[in-house]
């Protein structure tokens, strides 16, 4: 469930964990800053009451007896301080112990210190029928007693009115710089990833700049060195195999004139077949070799177009075949960007051997049609018996024919399936082969689109 829930990208992974870790610590740093402002809160508020009960008391013993009740019904008391005047106190016997931390709290250890003539007579204090609550009853010279309920309210630590919207501002100000930041350090790693995907279509693609951190220039230092290796090799086995397939052309050249000079026509014939065969062997073998797809130039084509071209001529390439073994379903016009030489070739190799195997060739295509993969897929269907479901890989192996399940009189190199497959990775995509229920087989490909 958790991977599933976390982004796929690594800077929305990052921005995730670093947005996490900063509310954790917000949260955190917010608590000590809470509590601290409760205990700050909670010793002013006790120092005012206590402050404005002494003041209660000053007022009351000063004034005459006659204006007390009236006095003191006028004071505007703050928040945790009741008072009442009566002629018996309010702390009675068996009350519970007045709470030392509480005292200490209000200062009412103060009450009997200061000049004489504003100390009480007698001063009882007792803690009250809640926790948090003291009872405090001084009696006035005269013998009436002033009556005091001390509790400190609830704390209040984010009582500030912009508290939140200063809490969401910031909040929203370090997002925003998380997200900045991870996609800014993250993006040489997408850069990196680009250019890999750039070199499996086209190993002459150009450098990465050796720039930025430490860390990301030596990753595009080592990713330049190995494309330049790649590209060497692949220029090196080229090389080489021009010149095998320029001294292979060489005898089988001579052979071919001994051969010219033979009395017997029906060896000279056989002769003359097997190095035909020899030079088509050895020309596909180079072509698959050399890969000439690679150096061609991407560009916008049609393929749509380019399936109906290859098809035409194909069918045009067997005028004995039923003109509805050839056929094509699909959009008119779809566009996308590939090397036309390089694809139609492979095409026209799948279509070839549909037509060769399975006597039939379909060719249906479908656009990306908003699929999250941004692919075009291409079906290329036949008539023919199909092949074992262990051998569907096996096929695209090069020089791998599957007599048992195909006309061995259909002839081949075993190198068109591995051809096409190696053109269309090229550009991004692929082809597989499945068995079509009873009959026939699908060659599915894939393109980007």
């Amino acid at each position: 469930m958790i991977r599933r829930l976390l982004p796929r990208s690594l800077a929305w992974r990052t921005a995730l964990f670093l947005s996490l870790a900063l509310m954790l610590v917000q949260a955190a740093g917010l608590t000590i800053h809470a509590l601290d402002r409760v205990d700050l809160q909670r010793l002013a508020i006790s120092r005012e009451i206590s402050a404005r009960a002494f003041g209660v008391w000053r007022t009351v013993l000063l004034a005459p007896p006659d204006r007390r009740e009236s006095m003191l019904y006028d004071i505007d008391l703050p928040p945790g301080l009741v008072v009442d005047l009566s002629e018996m106190p309010a702390v009675r016997p068996g009350m519970q112990r007045a709470p030392l931390a509480l005292v200490r709290l209000f200062r009412l250890d103060l009450i009997g210190g200061g000049l004489s003539r504003f100390r009480p007579k007698e001063a009882l204090v007792a803690g009250g029928p809640h926790p948090g609550i003291l009872v405090v009853a001084m009696q006035l010279p005269d013998g009436p007693w002033l009556n005091m309920w001390l509790s400190v309210p609830p704390p209040r630590p984010w009582h500030s009115e912009t508290f939140l919207f200063a809490f969401v501002l910031m909040t929203g100000a370090a997002w925003a710089l998380i997200l900045w930041a991870t996609r800014r350090l993250t993006r040489p790693v997408a850069a990196l990833a680009r250019a890999a995907e750039r070199l499996g279509r086209d190993v002459n693609t150009p450098p990465l700049p050796e720039n930025g951190p430490s860390e990301v220039a030596t990753a595009a230092r080592a990713f330049n060195t190995m494309a330049e290796r790649i590209r060497r090799f692949v220029g090196d086995r080229t090389q080489m195999l021009a010149a095998i397939g320029h001294d292979l052309r060489t005898p089988i050249t001579r052979l071919r004139l001994r051969a010219e000079f033979l009395d017997d026509d029906e060896q000279r014939r056989k002769m003359l077949a097997d190095l035909d065969e020899m030079e088509a062997m050895v020309n596909a073998t180079l072509a698959f070799a050399r890969d000439d797809s690679a150096t061609e130039p991407s560009v916008p084509l049609d393929l749509a177009a380019l399936c109906r071209t290859v098809l035409d001529e194909a069918a045009d390439a067997r005028p004995d075949m039923d003109p509805e073994a050839i056929a094509y379903e699909g959009p008119e016009r779809l566009r996308i960007r590939a090397r036309p030489i390089a694809l139609k070739r492979a095409l026209a190799n799948l279509v070839g051997n549909a037509l060769n195997y399975g006597g039939s060739a379909k060719i249906r295509l479908e656009d990306a049609g908003g699929r999250p993969e941004g692919l075009v897929r291409l079906a290329i269907e036949d008539d023919g018996p199909g092949i074992p479901e262990e051998s569907l890989e096996a096929v695209f192996q090069p020089f791998r024919r599957l007599e048992t399940s195909r006309n061995r009189e259909t002839g081949g190199t075993g190198l068109g399936l591995p051809i096409a497959r190696n053109i269309l990775r090229a550009h991004g995509g692929d082809v597989v082969l499945h068995n079509r229920g009873t009959a026939g087989l699908t060659a599915l490909v894939t393109l980007p689109a």
